[in-house]
């Protein structure tokens, strides 16, 4: 801080006008590190709400994401067979409740028909799927699972957005 020998109102007004300096200097360091933290939380809350709850309005959908996301965004490029290895039983199983649940009626009469081709097409990515987890190479496996991520994305642009 500067201080001058002078009396009287130079001295308050240079050490006025270095506190307000600084008073500036700490604003905006308060200011952009509001700003990067609120970025960044912000990103962290797209990301969970898009891994965990995509919204599709029907639970067995969400369930399925909620498996297929990471494996499809994390471990096939990094080809990690072994973690898709890990988590096709689960995926095969939230996969069958998808299966189970059928035509939703929420489908409108003009996508029923191709609802029902894209949910058979569906039940076989999914069988071959599993086998392939259990017993195909890796260039298998890598083929079955994009089939099952293709077909889900298919029957999941049919269904009505809320």
């Amino acid at each position: 801080m500067l201080t001058l020998r002078r009396k009287g109102s130079i001295v308050c007004l240079v050490k006025t006008f270095v506190g307000a300096i600084q008073l500036r200097r700490f604003a905006t360091t308060v200011l952009i590190l509001g700003l990067l933290a609120s970025t960044i939380a912000s990103l962290e809350i797209r990301a969970q709400e898009h891994g965990s709850k995509h919204g599709f309005g029907i639970k067995q959908y969400d369930d399925f994401h909620d498996v297929l996301h990471p494996l499809q965004h994390e471990a096939l490029p990094n080809k990690d067979f072994k973690t898709i290895r890990t988590k096709s039983a689960l995926l095969a199983q939230r996969g069958r409740a998808i299966v189970k649940v059928g035509t939703p009626a929420k489908i409108s009469d003009e996508n029923r028909a191709e609802f029902t081709r894209e949910l058979k097409k569906f039940t076989k990515a999914l069988s071959k799927f599993r086998n392939d987890a259990r017993r195909g190479s890796d260039a298998q496996l890598e083929v079955s699972y994009s089939a099952v991520h293709d077909s889900f994305e298919m029957l999941a642009a049919l269904l009505p957005r809320r």
